[in-house]
């Protein structure tokens, strides 16, 4: 008796697993984007994520500054630039405003 017990609990198990796999794309959306910028997002990004990015462009100037002697032992001072510097400069400055 125990060994059925066993067998049916067992195969409701492996139903189980199988069935899961396949179920979870039936749940799968298709998720719009709006690329519509907002008066929200204008005010937002000028109030809060400007003044961040300029927090950011700054912080990363000092990184970059600690880091290069070693960024200079290793050949990457090019790459250092760009994710410490430039990659928030542009972030802060050169993208339209409420457009993140």
């Amino acid at each position: 008796m125990r060994t059925i017990a066993k067998k049916t609990f067992v195969m409701l198990l492996v139903v189980a697993f199988v069935t899961t796999a396949f179920a979870s794309n039936s749940f799968a959306q298709v998720v719009m984007q709006d690329d519509e910028i907002t008066t929200e997002n204008m005010v937002a990004d000028a109030l809060l994520v400007r003044p961040l990015g300029i927090v950011a462009v700054i912080l990363g100037v000092g990184l970059f500054v600690i880091s290069l002697p070693f960024s200079a032992l290793g050949k990457n001072v090019k790459e250092a630039g760009e994710k410490l510097v430039m990659a928030p400069a542009r972030f802060t400055f050169t993208r339209p405003l409420g457009e993140f």
